[in-house]
């Protein structure tokens, strides 16, 4: 599905608030912060942004007039910042300044982005820009070595880089033409790259590190939840290492291989329940897909981790759904979001 958000549609006087709003709205992390939107001119702003779901990467592309955005207070580390922002800059420049240093990304530039941590980003001339958010379990390197990273220009002065950034770039720009199954495939080969320059950019060797170990072991717990068998046993075999090895892997992560394969399936089990129409699935039937065995265990651990019952919250995402669809229908030609 793709989301457009534009202010072609509203009052030149409301513009620059309901830019402000688009980019809360698109990017979850930032709704609890301070945000502080501004323009050069007082002229009416114009700006379009497109938004694209691939597999569990979100892709966001703008284009707009000249914009200055500080987020002035640190927001906090939670559910939603469990993404990594990576920046393409396609058509003019984009200044950051965060943690008292300035980086300039030009047109064919790639750079990581915190948005925990108070910046400023300005934008002096009309640009085309994407925002590729991956999560960030996908992408295998120290939580250190991201933030030694952020912030940082990367151009295509590197092998790797002259692979990364042209992938990514098309991946972003084609976005809305992804199959699903190809989409899932495309997300796994993009975070594979983007664990791949990181490394290089650390003088690290890729094959060796515990980070790349650790992604390929998520990627193969993540096209297994379906397998009720699966277990630290399980999966130290498939990768010819002693269960000990695995569990020390994700000590760094402050969790254990059982957490974190529950957390996978309930989040899987949970967006299931969430997709539109009334006749979906029954509860039982997902919680068997994706690998719970007892109907009473995961209605006891989806309540422990979302607040409530996997019924209350598909009833819910449906009233939310019929709501907006309401909303939407009687917005018409007016509602300057729209399904495409």
């Amino acid at each position: 599905m793709s989301i457009v958000l534009s202010t072609a549609s509203v009052p030149a006087a409301e513009r620059l608030d309901y830019w402000h709003e688009v980019i809360s709205q698109t990017y979850d992390q930032l709704a609890s912060v301070r945000l502080n939107v501004s323009t050069p001119t007082e002229a009416p702003y114009n700006g379009v942004l497109r938004s694209h779901q691939i597999g569990s990467m979100q892709v966001a592309t703008t284009e707009a007039d000249p914009l200055q955005v500080r987020q002035t207070t640190r927001g906090v580390a939670g559910a939603d910042t469990d993404y990594l922002s990576v920046c393409l800059q396609e058509r003019g420049l984009l200044v950051i300044d965060q943690a008292d240093s300035q980086t300039l990304l030009r047109p064919g530039s790639l750079t990581f982005f915190d948005t925990v941590r108070p910046y400023t980003v300005s934008y002096p001339e009309p640009f085309r820009m994407h925002v590729i958010q991956v999560p960030r379990w996908m992408v295998g390197v120290r939580e250190a070595d991201l933030r030694r990273v952020t912030a940082v220009s990367m151009d295509t002065d590197s092998e790797t880089a002259a692979l990364v950034i042209p992938f990514l770039s098309r991946l972003a720009t084609r976005a809305a033409s992804h199959p699903q199954q190809i989409g899932d495939l495309l997300v796994r080969n993009a975070a594979d790259l983007l664990t791949t320059l990181v490394t290089e950019r650390m003088g690290r060797d890729v094959t060796d590190t515990d980070a790349t170990l650790r992604l390929r072991v998520k990627t193969f717990m993540d096209r297994h939840l379906a397998d009720p068998g699966l277990s630290p046993q399980t999966i130290a075999a498939a990768h010819h290492m002693s269960v000990r090895h695995l569990h020390r892997l994700f000590e760094a992560e402050e969790t254990t291989v059982s957490r974190w394969i529950q957390h996978r399936r309930l989040e899987a089990c949970r967006r299931e329940l969430g997709r539109p129409g009334r006749h979906g699935p029954a509860v039982t039937a997902i919680a068997h897909r994706f690998g719970f065995s007892s109907p009473t265990s995961f209605s006891r651990a989806f309540r422990a981790a979302y607040g409530m019952s996997p019924r209350e919250w598909r009833a819910a995402a449906h009233r939310d759904q019929t709501q907006s669809d309401t909303t939407s229908a009687r917005t018409g030609q007016d509602d300057p979001v729209r399904d495409m």
